[in-house]
C-alpha cells in the first residue's frame, strides 16, 4: 500500500505513525482558505478534501490521506493563529468558555473518483485565563501553527477543564479510531503494519 499523507505538518506525522503505517509526508498544493457562511464541519471536509486531491495527479497509485482542523465558539471560525499576537487574540476569546474542535481526515484511493471521509467534533472547556498566564502560555509553547492556539499533547493541556469527545486523539489532528475504521472498512488491515 503506498500512502501518502497531504501534510508537512509534524504534528499529524507524529500522529499517523500510531497506526504503524508505512507513509510518506508530501506538503499539498493547496491553498487554505476561510469561506463567509460555510459551517466549521464543511469547511475542514473541504480543506481536507482540497489537500488530498491537490496530490492526486503528482501520486496517482497511492492511497492520497488529507486532514484538517479548526476551533470553532460563538459561531466565529479559528485557523492557526500564524502570530503571537493572534495567538493571544484567539486565547482570550476561548478562556474561560467552551468551544468546539473540528477535525476532518479524507482518504482518496488510486482509480477512484468518490472520496472517503470523517469529521470528529471535540468539545473542550478552557479554563478562565488571565492575561498574564495567557502570555506565559504563549511563551513557554509557542501554539502559532495550531487551530485554536494551544498544543494540547504539550502545556496546553494545562488550559483544559474537561474534554468530551469520542476520538481524543482528534485533538492532534488525525481523528485516528475513526481513520483505523475508515481503513478497515475500505479493506487495509492497520494491526497488519504494512496495510494488507
Amino acid at each position: 500500500m503506498d500512502l501518502v499523507l497531504a501534510s508537512s505538518s509534524s504534528y499529524k506525522r507524529r500522529s499517523l505513525q500510531r497506526l504503524g503505517l508505512k507513509f510518506s509526508a508530501v506538503a499539498p498544493q493547496y491553498e487554505e482558505k476561510l469561506s463567509p457562511g460555510v459551517s466549521a464541519p464543511d469547511l475542514v471536509r473541504s480543506h481536507a478534501f482540497g489537500k488530498a486531491i491537490s496530490l492526486r495527479e503528482a501520486h496517482p497509485q497511492a492511497w492520497i490521506l488529507g486532514a484538517d482542523q479548526c476551533a470553532e465558539v460563538g459561531g466565529a471560525i479559528l485557523g492557526k493563529p500564524g502570530s503571537m499576537e493572534n495567538a493571544r487574540l484567539q486565547l482570550r476569546m476561548l478562556a474561560g468558555k467552551e468551544h468546539r474542535l473540528w477535525t476532518a481526515a479524507v482518504l482518496l484511493r488510486p482509480g477512484r473518483i468518490k472520496p472517503h471521509g470523517v469529521v470528529e467534533k471535540t468539545s473542550l472547556f478552557m479554563r478562565p485565563l488571565t492575561d498574564s498566564q495567557i502570555a506565559q502560555y504563549i511563551e513557554r509553547d509557542q501554539p502559532v501553527d495550531c487551530a485554536g492556539s494551544y498544543k494540547i499533547e504539550s502545556l496546553g493541556i494545562a488550559l483544559m477543564e474537561r474534554i468530551v469527545g469520542d476520538d481524543p486523539s482528534a485533538i492532534e489532528g488525525l481523528p485516528l479510531a475513526r481513520l483505523a475504521g475508515l481503513f478497515f472498512e475500505l479493506g487495509v488491515c492497520v494491526l497488519a503494519g504494512d496495510g494488507s
